[in-house]
């Protein structure tokens, strides 16, 4: 059975036919996981910083750092930046 059959559907598309911000995540992350960078990219262009912050969580879980919430905070305003800037340019223009 292929991975896109276990993919999530997205309720806001089946019920009003628009995109939610999260639109998209799955097929880049799947995308990402198959060495299709660029395209994992122009699926869903949060999934780079998004990936970063997951790695960040997951180090951080076994290792201290001083500066963990500077670092934190940094990686989710950048992430929360860049579904809120690529959902509204999807939006606009395409």
């Amino acid at each position: 059975m292929p991975l896109e059959d276990l993919m999530i559907p997205c309720l806001s598309k089946a019920l009003f036919g628009y995109d939610c911000m999260g639109c998209g995540f799955q097929r880049a992350l799947l995308l990402l996981l198959n060495g299709s960078f660029l395209e994992a990219f122009y699926m869903y262009a949060a999934i780079y910083p998004l990936t970063i912050l997951f790695c960040f969580l997951l180090i951080t879980r076994f290792y201290k750092f001083k500066h963990y919430n500077k670092g934190f905070n940094a990686l989710s305003i950048l992430s929360i930046t860049t579904i809120i800037l690529s959902y509204t340019i999807k939006q606009l223009f395409i």
